[in-house]
């Protein structure tokens, strides 16, 4: 399959950027349906890329000359989510001291990009269905219609369908909203865009941070970045990469830290700074009884004791633990599958 020159460099509205056959497809589907004058949901875990998506759709359509607008379904309360998508006259509430024109208004002749759709309330739903069947609809406090004409896309990461079993959207909403239905791909089924997507990160980082060379990555952080998991997707991935630029020296990124709120020091819980007062230590204590075993015997057992205490200080958190032992995360899983039957109520953890 061929590669267009926007499917494989950033273009000015953000990272449409992959050459994986996963990627390529997605890319694919969204531009055929992209000039067909219908709704459109899109449905993707957090941080791959809706927004991007929904803007590429409106710059393929015919619509691309018209307003693109955005709302965030998530961000506002059920009381203040009406008047913003179809605004409202003048003293309809208290404040209300002038008319306002909503969403909906401003993307007249456009789109209109509705993030996290599921967080809106059924009342709202049902306003929003006569604008997608009539193409008009009331502003609040008032009774007269105002005719616009807009298409809708929708974005969410939560079962639309099961909500409407359960009754918490309106089944038809979603039967005229899913004209077509696009799956974004997470990040970890792209994983030949990974480190194409990380250099371009980097890339930019190391520009707005004024460096003159070029980011570089190793060996090592290659294969970090490339077996991790990426439950935040690009979102993460970018946030990732541009720590390590900053932190790294020389322009060569070696080290790559996942978690920042893993800390170097064994932080004391608040629950446990009675237990100090009284003398009680949360550090570790040496085994108590050594006699009759072998060298071999004597690290075994210190060492699951030092495991089971780093896992009882960290709380539990295995990532926690395997830093505050000084090693690595796979390190430490792998000495917990060594002392499974001893310690078989953290393995899965």
């Amino acid at each position: 399959m061929l590669m267009s020159k926007e499917s494989v460099f950033p273009s000015s509205r953000g990272e449409a950027l992959g050459q994986s056959e996963t990627f390529l497809n997605f890319q694919e589907v969204l531009s055929r349906v992209a000039p067909v004058d219908r709704p459109v949901l899109l449905i993707g875990e957090r941080g791959t890329g809706k927004e991007l998506a929904a803007s590429r759709l409106h710059f393929l359509s015919k619509r691309w000359q018209g307003p693109f607008i955005t709302l965030n379904c998530a961000t506002l309360s059920p009381s203040l989510i009406e008047s913003e998508l179809f605004g409202y006259e003048k003293g309809a509430f208290t404040g209300a001291e002038s008319r306002r024109t909503g969403r909906f208004e401003a993307a007249d002749g456009g789109t209109l990009f509705l993030d996290e759709i599921g967080s809106i309330p059924l009342e709202a739903q049902e306003k929003i269905l006569r604008v997608v069947e009539y193409g008009s609809f009331e502003r609040v406090g008032s009774s007269r219609p105002v005719e616009v004409d807009v298409r809708i896309v929708g974005a969410t990461n939560v079962d639309l369908a099961a909500m409407a079993e359960r009754k918490d959207f309106k089944r038809d909403l979603l039967d005229r909203l899913s004209f077509e239905v696009l799956f974004l791909p997470p990040l970890r089924y792209r994983e030949e865009d990974i480190m194409l997507l990380a250099s371009h990160f980097a890339t930019r980082m190391s520009f707005e941070l004024g460096r003159q060379e070029m980011p570089t990555f190793t060996e090592t952080a290659v294969r970090a970045l490339e077996n991790n998991v990426w439950k935040g997707n690009i979102r993460e991935l970018k946030n990732v990469v541009e720590r390590a630029v900053h932190r790294s020296e020389g322009g060569v990124i070696d080290k790559i830290v996942f978690d920042p709120f893993i800390s170097p020091y064994v932080i004391v819980p608040a629950a446990d700074e009675e237990n100090n007062k009284k003398g009680i230590s949360n550090t570790y204590s040496p085994i108590s009884n050594t006699a009759g075993l072998t060298l071999k015997e004597a690290v075994a057992e210190l060492e699951k004791e030092m495991l089971q205490q780093a896992l009882s200080i960290c709380r539990h958190n295995q990532k926690k633990a395997a830093a505050h032992l000084g090693l690595t995360y796979h390190q430490f899983r792998g000495k917990l599958r060594k002392y499974s039957n001893a310690l078989e109520n953290h393995v899965d953890g």
